[in-house]
């Protein structure tokens, strides 16, 4: 599994690090110690970086959560895909 962070170019480097600390589920106390600043920084960067933006996105390979049972990728997108296609559109 990767995680991806969208939008990080409108974030500063140490923006950056805090957003990935946290969103490895890191508490402020922890980002503080690992960064060498306060809390109350780690606090205000998180909340700066949220205010700019950004999207977080897990990129998974394979069936890691054991969702789509025996299905290849293909199969899987399709029987998705399929479902989609049968759902009533509300448009009548």
């Amino acid at each position: 599994m990767q995680i991806e962070i969208r939008g990080v170019e409108r974030l500063s480097f140490r923006e950056r690090q805090v957003v990935a600390l946290k969103e490895m589920g890191l508490d402020n106390a922890s980002v503080a110690r690992r960064l060498g600043i306060s809390s109350s920084t780690v606090a205000t960067l998180f909340n700066r970086a949220k205010r700019k933006g950004y999207q977080v996105v897990m990129v998974l390979s394979g069936d890691p959560l054991a969702i789509f049972g025996d299905l290849d990728d293909d199969a899987a997108v399709d029987n998705f895909a399929d479902v989609d296609e049968d759902e009533p559109s509300g448009d009548s």
